[in-house]
């Protein structure tokens, strides 16, 4: 990423690239050759720990691709906690405004990878529901020195609503991804989101479409009315669209081929690099381009955060890094 003499290609010069507002967890994964079915036990791999939670894998994802990367989270006083703090520290990233609670467990993440790598993901908050509006005020300094805000929804829907709003007064991009999806989400946070990162469950959720539909561009368009600023749907293996504020339809981002191995936070590796390229000027569409390709490098080894590449170790897709 750019070094301070080259600002951001925005007229402007941030202490940070990216400032990620959201959890930590430990991943705890476990293999399975096929998914257990309603009161069935099968057998699986050895455990294995490793650092995760959205927020903390946003970060770790644009860190490792260069960008100047902070992280706000909260986590417990507890072998979990540094072995967070550890992994951030090794991808990067700032770590002195992470929270570590006294008598509070770290949030972990149960995990379950089938042998075509796709996974199921059960969620124990713990730390970061202490994650609260409080800490994003006494932050205001931080967002304020940031070129972009990257928000999820695994840490309170009131410290998420806090930190768009202080995004906004401070004149900071804010990249929303509101996964875990909520119920709702109301048009002033829809209004913050430049873009609104969902999946295509989240697109069709939150766009208010029949379950019965299949139409992305569709969700996308429906997303924008609502209020979103600009638009990013991620389809899997088969890429992305992008709809930016002026544009009439959104511009299909085509997958990189890849054989899949664990597809655990492949969503954040996406979402941590479309960030990181946004704060360094890039359009959506050309922010987009390059987040599929490192959410394709994501996919090819195990685990969320050890998966993340370096610019360097990026698969091609026809664009020069």
């Amino acid at each position: 990423m750019r070094n301070d003499s080259e600002g951001n290609g925005n007229g402007d010069d941030r202490a940070y690239d990216v400032l990620v507002i959201g959890s930590a967890n430990a991943d705890l994964t476990v293999r399975v050759d096929r998914r257990p079915g309603p009161g069935e036990t099968v057998l699986g791999t050895d455990l294995v720990e490793s650092a995760g939670g959205k927020g903390a894998n946003q970060a770790a994802a644009a860190a490792r691709l260069g960008a100047r990367t902070a992280l706000l989270a909260a986590v417990g006083d507890d072998a979990y906690g540094e072995l967070l703090l550890d992994a951030q520290r090794a991808a990067g990233a700032d770590t002195a405004h992470v929270r570590v609670l006294p008598e509070t467990r770290t949030g972990t993440a149960m995990i379950v990878v089938g042998a075509d790598g796709d996974n199921t993901i059960i969620v124990s908050p713990g730390a970061n529901s202490r994650l609260a509006p409080d800490d994003v005020a006494a932050a205001r300094p931080l967002v304020a020195a940031a070129s972009v805000v990257s928000l999820q929804w695994e840490i309170p829907a009131e410290t998420v609503r806090a930190a768009a709003v202080l995004a906004a007064e401070t004149g900071t991009r804010v990249v929303l991804n509101p996964s875990p999806v909520p119920p709702e989400l109301g048009r002033d946070l829809l209004a913050a989101a430049d873009p609104l990162v969902v999946n295509e469950h989240e697109a069709r959720h939150l766009s208010g479409a029949p379950d019965d539909t299949d139409d992305p561009a569709a969700w996308a368009r429906a997303l924008r009315d609502r209020g979103a600023r600009s638009v990013v749907v991620t389809l899997g293996g088969a890429g992305a669209l992008a709809l930016d504020a002026d544009a009439t339809e959104p511009v299909t981002v085509p997958g990189v081929p890849v054989r899949p191995v664990d597809t655990t936070g492949a969503g954040d590796a996406f979402t941590g690099a479309l960030a990181a390229r946004l704060a360094s000027g890039a359009s959506l569409t050309d922010a987009a381009r390059f987040a599929v390709r490192v959410g394709a490098a994501a996919v090819t080894k195990p685990g969320a955060q050890p998966s993340y590449p370096t610019a360097d170790e990026l698969p091609s897709a026809g664009e020069e890094r």
